[in-house]
């Protein structure tokens, strides 16, 4: 006989405990990734920096401490140098970027971070911080490091890169 109840509640086992599908895992990664850029972008914004968008922060990355050209930044994000240019020319608008004279070539223009940007950057830098200890202090500070030790182990080297925005579809 069977239950009504319990049609299509067939759940593979594995070591004991429920398999779980494996598209789960990039989602549950994703959903984490995107917790933490929320919840970045709204701090940021009751401090001071309401206009910065994901894409603005990796390319204020990309910008770096030295500056660099629209076409490094293109490159540093795995986008267009148009595409870099639009995002450079959103940073001027706001702020949080300006275009310079490259001292070493006068036919160069650098994108340099202004105070402002490297503001952003700082407390960016600082919520980070905090929203690692707040899931340190839910998840426990050894589960968090181990989960960092993990991913570490497979995710390889050349993937921690800038890129996820032109990876996404757009800088």
């Amino acid at each position: 006989m069977v239950d009504d109840k319990k049609v299509n509640q067939v759940v593979e086992m594995r070591n004991g405990h429920a398999a779980t599908p494996g598209y789960e895992l990039p989602l549950l990664l994703f959903a984490g990734f995107r917790s933490l850029i929320d919840r970045l972008h709204a701090e940021l914004a009751e401090q001071g920096h309401p206009d910065v968008r994901p894409a603005h922060g990796f390319a204020m990355q990309a910008i770096g401490a030295g500056g660099a050209t629209a076409s490094e930044i293109g490159r540093r994000l795995g986008v267009s140098k148009q595409a870099a240019g639009k995002t450079v020319d959103r940073l001027v608008a706001l702020g949080y970027a300006v275009r310079a004279d490259d001292p070493a070539d006068a036919r160069r223009k650098l994108v340099r971070l202004t105070p402002h940007g490297i503001d952003a950057l700082t407390r960016s830098a600082a919520i980070f911080d905090e929203l690692r200890a707040e899931w340190a202090r839910t998840l426990g500070a050894r589960r968090v490091v181990e989960m960092e030790e993990a991913l570490r182990t497979v995710v390889p080297a050349e993937a921690f890169r800038l890129d996820a925005a032109g990876w996404f579809g757009g800088a």
